[in-house]
């Protein structure tokens, strides 16, 4: 039927132009968000580093505790993962990466004869493990996109918990780490139990020979013991805000290459249904000549022929 190409060429055109809209301003929201969250998490690191400094300031004076959370198994038989990805796609490979990752950690850990125990953050985390009939533990979401210390401390109390009760032995935490807007890289690392204050002191910027001369009350042992818990959470709260910002920098790429698709499809698309045209009129040219031939016009025909020839070409668009 001639037009019918190019009518779907048309709907398919009119169909990606709605479709790029979409990804366009998807595009831009996720570049207003990654500021944000690159803002959030610049403001978070001034607390981080003060912990860190404080424990500095008790190592520093001698200060050691057996707290729970230092406290290392002799023998290592079951191992937490907190998988921190995201609840929403559309996010290039972002929440493949880190689920990946976690699940490379899993399968060696349970080669080895170890358990294994997931606390999932974020719904893609949480499905993926749930589809492929892994236990979990733990799933939290609805917040991967804009974190907050109070949801922080809930995972961290629960992982804490678990760890003291000595349900885990040993807790490690998988989340991309948000390096710059176009390098966001995964990270496993451990969590629990925590390194001795000495080895925690080490990430600080402060000086051992002043922080011999600080006084705490009640007593050093007393605030390190009340300090370990704090410092737990600053660094979920810090992995979350990386992970938050490497989401929607991801998101800004996957969406923006989505739009560029979208132009080179729209203007290959434009060709063929310029050529469709064309052919439909050219091929209706040849019908008219047909039919004058068969009515006897003579030599009407050749300059009828060149007339719609001519007329086809300009109705043609560039």
């Amino acid at each position: 039927m001639p037009g019918g190409k190019e009518r779907e060429l048309r709907r398919r055109i009119t169909s990606i132009q709605s479709t790029k809209k979409i990804t366009r301003a998807m595009e831009l929201i996720a570049a207003t968000r990654v500021v944000k969250a690159m803002q959030r998490a610049d403001a978070s690191r001034p607390y981080s580093r003060r912990i860190t400094n404080v424990i500095e300031n008790l190592a520093a004076g001698g200060a050691e505790v057996n707290h729970p959370l230092l406290r290392k198994a002799k023998k290592i038989k079951k191992v937490g993962y907190i998988v921190i990805a995201a609840d929403r796609g559309l996010a290039g490979g972002y929440n493949s990466h880190v689920i990946k990752a976690a699940e490379r950690e899993l399968m060696a850990h349970q080669a080895e004869g170890k358990r294994y125990s997931l606390f999932c953050v974020g719904k893609k985390s949480n499905g993926y493990f749930r589809f492929r009939n892994y236990r979990i533990d733990h799933s939290y979401t609805g917040f991967s996109d804009n974190p907050t210390y109070e949801r922080a401390r809930e995972i961290a109390d629960e992982v804490a918990a678990a760890f003291i009760n000595g349900d885990v032995d040993e807790i490690k935490m998988i989340y991309t780490e948000f390096v710059s807007m176009g390098t966001q890289k995964v990270v496993v690392t451990g969590f629990l139990p925590l390194e001795g204050t000495e080895t925690i002191a080490t990430e600080g910027e402060g000086s051992a020979e002043v922080a011999a001369s600080f006084e705490f009350e009640p007593s050093p042992e007393a605030v390190l013991e009340a300090l370990l818990p704090r410092y737990v959470e600053a660094r979920l709260f810090g992995a979350l805000l990386d992970a938050a910002a490497s989401e929607h920098a991801n998101r800004q790429r996957a969406m923006k290459s989505a739009t560029d698709n979208a132009d080179d499809l729209i203007v290959k698309l434009s060709r063929e249904m310029n050529a469709a045209r064309q052919a439909s009129i050219t091929t209706e040219i040849m019908e008219i000549v047909g039919g004058a031939e068969a009515l006897g016009s003579g030599g009407d025909v050749e300059d009828l022929a060149a007339i719609l020839t001519e007329v086809s070409s300009d109705a043609s668009p560039a």
